[in-house]
């Protein structure tokens, strides 16, 4: 149990000169000082959606505009790095396009940091196919940061009891305790939910109310995290409602929300439609999207 990373994983921001990438590069910093993990600043210099079809190459000229342009965003935000947390970042300036770099990056990484908008290489990164390139395929969990978010609050999870659930769950329980953060655990049911109304745990208890049964579910999948973080407070919501709605709401309060990239149950499809597009989009507080990967916790509640 508990949260693994493999080596002294970096956490890796992403940077494009935009004051919303330094938004996240702050918030970066802050996490790996936390975390005493490396802090890797990315920005991809390479433009060739803008070639596609042309007759010749860019410029040598544009390309060397581009370096620069890069080697001066990245300065920027190393000063912010230190000026945030103490600590110095490593740079990375490669000539590629934002998702092919940041997919490899999210290799060796602890998470992927990514401000919600930009300019430059990381232009409507998290607006668009982008975001749902790097949700579905990295190969770490992926952080959108909507400005400069805030220090307080709790951290609020979503759980459906999918084995994704329990990843994102472990990971909600590190970072709440890295924070010295109360943790809130939301579930959501409905009526048309035929994998609750018809679960077997809530048959082998005579068929006990619904909401008794998810409630009695949560705290199962909760109590194996509860032992290993014993210093985190935790609060458990269950609601007959829709998983975005519960989660904009505390987004709201929330100095961090976190979920997996897909699951079943209130959260089928979560980064496949609209609760993952809506969180994205309209959440206030930064988003985690965990990904399944080797190595990271496999399960906490049984």
């Amino acid at each position: 149990m508990g949260t693994a990373h493999p080596g002294n994983a970096p956490v890796v921001a992403g940077v494009d000169g935009s004051e919303r990438a330094l938004a996240a590069v702050r918030w970066a910093a802050l996490t790996a000082a936390r975390q005493h993990a490396p802090l890797e600043l990315v920005h991809a210099a390479g433009y060739p959606d803008l070639y596609v079809g042309a007759a010749a190459p860019p410029s040598e000229v544009l390309q060397q505009q581009l370096r620069e342009q890069g080697e001066d965003a990245l300065s920027t935000a190393e000063r912010h790095a230190e000026d945030a947390a103490g600590i110095r970042a490593r740079t990375r300036l490669e000539t590629d396009a934002p998702v092919p770099l940041l997919l490899r990056a999210s290799e060796a990484a602890r998470m992927v940091v990514l401000g919600t908008s930009g300019h430059g290489g990381f232009v409507g990164l998290l607006l668009g196919s982008t975001t749902v390139a790097l949700a579905t395929h990295a190969h770490c969990p992926v952080v959108s940061v909507h400005g400069d978010p805030p220090e307080t609050g709790p951290v609020v999870v979503g759980v459906d009891g999918s084995e994704l659930s329990e990843q994102a769950t472990g990971h909600a329980f590190e970072q709440a305790s890295l924070r010295g953060a109360e943790l809130v655990a939301v579930h959501t049911w409905s009526d048309a939910d035929t994998d609750v109304v018809f679960s077997a745990a809530r048959m082998e208890f005579e068929w006990e109310p619904v909401e008794d049964a998810e409630r009695r579910v949560l705290a199962e999948r909760l109590a194996g995290w509860q032992a290993e973080y014993p210093d985190v407070v935790v609060h458990k919501v269950v609601a007959k409602d829709r998983p975005r709605h519960q989660l904009l709401e505390w987004g709201e309060v929330a100095r961090l929300l976190v979920v997996g990239s897909r699951g079943r149950g209130g959260f089928r499809g979560l980064l496949l439609g609209s609760t993952s597009q809506a969180l994205i989009h309209h959440a206030t507080c930064p988003v985690m999207v965990v990904r399944p990967e080797h190595g990271y916790p496999d399960g906490g509640g049984g």
